[in-house]
């Protein structure tokens, strides 16, 4: 069957997943104009303007999505000493649930039953692809700079393709090979920080091994995804996020029951927040609207802009150094993606 090219679903890190039905005629972002023409009000105000012009720019979208996405790695350096990392992962999916609940109620009430038969999948995919995901991600921010989070967190979409030649027997050629190889080598050279000897002895911070095990949560996340049921984009990560709200209490009372909690101050709040409507929910519509606008194969191609942004608010807002090994890392990661996803695939 051909696969439509609007609605994917995505996750928590943004990665684009498989298309779903389900897109209003007007987007998947209502404007304030919308909204004031369904109450009967006339005339188009110039915030509404504003919100329609963006609502159909799917560039200007993708970068918005992929600046929120890359922020992220920064908020999880920032939430440190703020707030405890599992009660992040429970509040961050409970403010996305509340949001999801006040925006899309009517659909999710309308479709809930057909993800009845399913529920063992989707409670699998959101145990591990949104849980396991965030729990590991924002506990490595504790060990490791958000520099090194965002890099690693770029190997996803060639993680994928590994993944999926081991679980779909997919053809990997030559080039591809090559892509993973280097792609591989960004891996171990961050981890590493560049000394051959810690390489060797295999030295590594358990902040970079908690991200990379995170990104193959998530690499295994979307490859399942293939097998995603027949429902509206919103409905099915509606699903997830309540899954991920429900399962991360544990890990809430594991931190408590170990005297590692306590209670968030005001920044810690702010950051729930912001963690909880942007990355969480708001890009997930955006980029949901984007992929409507002009398919997935292009939208996807701006994934390789987060680990390029990651890194870049890392050094602006947190000040953290931007060393010669990190750029190495960096280009033979975005160097990996180039020859793994667009020449190995143009020469197949």
């Amino acid at each position: 069957m051909k696969e439509r090219e609007n609605d994917y679903v995505i996750g928590p890190c943004g990665a684009p997943a498989q298309p779903c039905a389900g897109k209003g005629r007007h987007g998947l972002i209502p404007s304030p104009a919308m909204r004031a023409s369904s109450t009967g009000s006339t005339g188009t105000s110039l915030v509404g303007n504003c919100f329609q012009w963006f609502n159909g720019q799917a560039y200007v979208l993708l970068v918005f999505t992929m600046l929120i996405w890359g922020a992220n790695a920064v908020a999880a350096r920032l939430a440190v000493g703020e707030i405890p990392p599992m009660l992040l992962t429970f509040l961050r999916w409970t403010v996305c649930c509340v949001a999801l609940a006040l925006t899309s109620r009517r659909q999710i009430a309308t479709h809930w039953r057909t993800l009845l038969p399913s529920w063992r999948y989707v409670a699998l995919m959101g145990t591990l692809g949104f849980t396991g995901f965030n729990v590991l991600f924002y506990a490595a921010a504790h060990h490791t700079t958000a520099i090194n989070i965002a890099i690693i967190q770029g190997t996803i979409p060639v993680l994928m393709l590994v993944g999926s030649f081991f679980l779909y027997r997919t053809r990997i050629g030559a080039l591809q090979l090559v892509g993973v190889a280097l792609t591989i080598g960004g891996i171990a050279v961050v981890a590493s920080q560049g000394q051959l000897a810690r390489l060797a002895a295999l030295a590594f911070n358990i902040g970079d091994v908690w991200i990379l095990i995170a990104s193959l949560l998530y690499a295994g996340y979307a490859l399942g995804l293939r097998r995603r049921p027949a429902v509206p984009a919103i409905v099915f990560f509606a699903a997830l996020a309540a899954v991920a709200c429900v399962v991360s209490v544990p890990f809430v009372a594991a931190e408590v029951a170990m005297g590692q909690s306590f209670m968030p101050t005001a920044k810690g709040w702010l950051l729930v927040l912001f963690i909880g409507l942007l990355p969480s929910f708001v890009s997930q519509l955006t980029f949901m609207q984007a992929v409507s606008l002009i398919g997935p194969a292009r939208a996807g191609m701006f994934m390789n802009l987060v680990p390029i942004f990651g890194p870049l608010l890392a050094v602006a807002v947190l000040g953290e150094p931007l060393s010669a090994y990190h750029a190495l890392a960096l280009a033979l990661v975005l160097g990996g993606i180039y020859v793994a996803e667009y020449l190995g695939v143009r020469r197949r």
